[in-house]
């Protein structure tokens, strides 16, 4: 149960998964709120996929229990599937449909009838036209396959929705209005719950977001809340190279060149100053943690993560 009372839209506790000698999930515990936009981040093999296919009552839990509006995802899916709206990671169609035939099938599958007013706005928004429609699926790009299946997935207004990797193939004037789609559902009280890796998608759209890293929960929260207390990148150039054993207190030297370098602040940023202060400073570059930073944070070996030219990851 939320904090609050409320009942959670998704609840796993202590999901395992394992593929032969692959353990795809090792225990994961996560809770998604009614009615929030929820990322759940990671590379490819990190166990997305495999988590979200449990939650869609697609294969089953070898251990946990996942509940999905209340329902057990695997003893219960048939009542959960007729309120999820749901988008695989792999978009793949039946031979012979066009994009229209699609549609109105399954449709009839999911008993809509009559004129469908949101499936036509949908369509519209995410610039699938009737020209489009009336092609074999089997001759569509990456990008409208994904939009057919974005529009199959939300013209029912679910109560929640699922996807897996929602943005991938979709450029970016309709990823936009895809975002402003989302958005809009949250504010109807749809939950969302979307899986990615493209890191500033979820940054667009998500209240709170969850990292999963090799099968296990890595870190749960707002974004802020993830960045508290976690180094943020300073790069800097000195008008001459700073002398040998060259220590900033509160900051790790990532990586230096000559003139540049790269610190990882986590200590008191005056303190930082005053100590760069000392030296004749050419620039210096300070910005807020980005997500990329966070994620990478939690996943390298040695918690900080220092692009071009920084540590070598210890050998595992």
């Amino acid at each position: 149960m939320s904090a609050d009372g409320a009942e959670d839209a998704l609840r796993v506790e202590r999901l395992r998964k394992r593929f032969g000698g692959v353990e795809a999930l090792a225990g994961v515990d996560l809770a998604v709120r009614r009615g929030e936009v929820f990322g759940f981040l990671g590379p490819n093999g990190a166990g997305k996929t495999t988590a979200i296919r449990i939650l869609t009552g697609f294969i089953r839990a070898d251990h946990g229990e996942a509940r999905v509006l209340g329902m057990d995802a695997w003893r219960d899916s048939v009542a959960v599937k007729a309120r999820l709206g749901f988008l695989p990671d792999v978009i793949a169609f039946g031979g012979g449909f066009t994009g229209q035939a699609f549609l109105d099938y399954t449709a009839r599958l999911r008993g809509l009838r009559g004129e469908l007013p949101r499936q036509k706005e949908l369509l519209d928004r995410l610039e699938l036209p009737d020209a489009a429609l009336r092609r074999n699926v089997k001759g569509y790009s990456s990008g409208m396959a994904k939009k057919l299946a974005l529009v199959h997935a939300m013209r029912h207004d679910p109560d929640l929705l699922i996807m897996d990797e929602p943005t991938e193939a979709l450029d970016p004037l309709v990823r936009q209005e895809f975002f402003a789609v989302i958005r809009e559902m949250r504010a109807r009280g749809t939950t969302v719950f979307m899986s990615s890796h493209v890191l500033p998608d979820v940054q667009e759209v998500c209240g709170r977001v969850a990292l999963i890293r090799a099968g296990s929960i890595a870190g749960t929260g707002s974004v802020d809340a993830l960045r508290e207390g976690k180094a943020r990148t300073m790069e800097i150039e000195f008008r001459a190279p700073p002398p040998d054993g060259f220590a900033v207190p509160g900051a790790e030297i990532a990586a230096r060149d000559g003139t540049r370098l790269r610190l990882a602040v986590s200590g008191d940023v005056n303190a930082v100053i005053r100590e760069l202060a000392k030296l004749d400073l050419a620039d210096l570059v300070y910005e807020r943690l980005s997500l990329e930073d966070l994620f990478m944070g939690f996943y390298a070996p040695n918690g900080f993560y220092a692009p071009d030219g920084g540590k070598e990851p210890a050998d595992e």
